[in-house]
């Protein structure tokens, strides 16, 4: 176990700030609890838009025919992380990419786009200044990719907005994608507790950010995320119709106020130790989360696709 720990503290030192959220298992089991709640002619209609992603045919390999749908549907909300890891896709800073990062061109558009991933709203208890976040983001994506799935856009461009969605929905629910904080020690922010290092029993080096990314699994199947998310509670029903992802990253960013950034997490850059009443809370809170963006996310797809 310690191995595969050790594992996932080197891959995830390599990623890009605030590149990631809940690793994939946590993503598909956000989706794996969507799809039950889509209505029957929404998931026909999504069914087909998956079809024309690349790497469907993969998504699908070894899926029962009674499961195609929600086996694509689950592993389609990790493509916006897959690609990271491709040759044939681009990184590139919101600077280097210009105007480029306002793309929504399909899939013949291979930048990995990490900035879609989180919106930073900032937050300081020392009176630091603030960073305000930049354009485009995880809150201004999930408004341009869900009003092109209602719009007359082609499928190409459908079908990628889709699996976008599928994964940034997840992304706004995870607190650490929608905050930074600012410090004397961090002036310029820790990027999503990114900056933050964490000891666990006899391993340091794992990011604040890749805890709470880690607290639904790190890796998995479908078929795990499936029998995760037949666990979860159903959220509120006011709470899974508030239908503004604005409000859905304001109420990441107050958690992650009152949850993340609690006494355990001091100023600077740790490394900090976290107690077993902060590690009880945040695997309640990720829980929860998971299921209202599931809960969330299923709403917005069959108010998007419904016509």
């Amino acid at each position: 176990m310690r191995a595969v720990f050790v594992a996932v503290v080197a891959l995830v030192s390599l990623l890009p700030a605030s590149a990631r959220a809940w690793f994939d298992m946590g993503h598909m089991t956000v989706a794996a609890f969507a799809f039950q709640r889509l209505d029957a002619p929404v998931r026909a209609k999504i069914a087909a838009l998956l079809k024309l992603n690349p790497d469907y045919e993969n998504w699908i390999r070894n899926a029962s025919p009674q499961n195609v749908d929600l086996i694509a549907f689950t592993r389609a909300s990790t493509w916006a992380d897959d690609i990271k890891k491709r040759h044939d896709y681009h990184f590139g800073t919101l600077a280097q990419d210009g105007s480029h990062a306002f793309d929504n061109i399909g899939y013949v558009d291979h930048a990995m786009h990490n900035y879609w991933h989180y919106i930073d709203f900032p937050f300081s208890a020392d009176g630091t200044p603030l960073i305000q976040p930049e354009e485009p983001n995880g809150l201004t994506q999930i408004r341009t990719f869900t009003s092109t799935l209602s719009s007359n856009a082609s499928d190409d461009i459908k079908s990628y907005d889709l699996v976008w969605l599928l994964h940034l929905v997840g992304d706004a629910h995870q607190p650490l994608h929608a905050t930074s904080r600012f410090s004397h020690q961090l002036p310029k922010g820790d990027n999503g507790g990114n900056a933050e290092i964490l000891c666990r029993a006899t391993v340091c080096g794992l990011k604040l950010h890749a805890y709470w990314d880690g607290l639904i699994g790190d890796t998995g199947r479908p078929d795990d995320a499936i029998v995760i998310a037949s666990t979860l509670s159903s959220p509120d029903s006011s709470a899974a119709a508030i239908n503004d992802p604005e409000t859905w990253f304001k109420e990441g960013a107050a958690l992650a106020q009152k949850v993340v950034y609690t006494a355990a997490i001091g100023d600077g850059s740790g490394p900090f130790t976290l107690d077993d009443p902060y590690q009880a809370t945040a695997n309640q809170v990720a829980r929860d989360r998971v299921a209202l963006a599931g809960a969330r996310l299923a709403n917005l797809l069959n108010a998007a696709l419904k016509n």
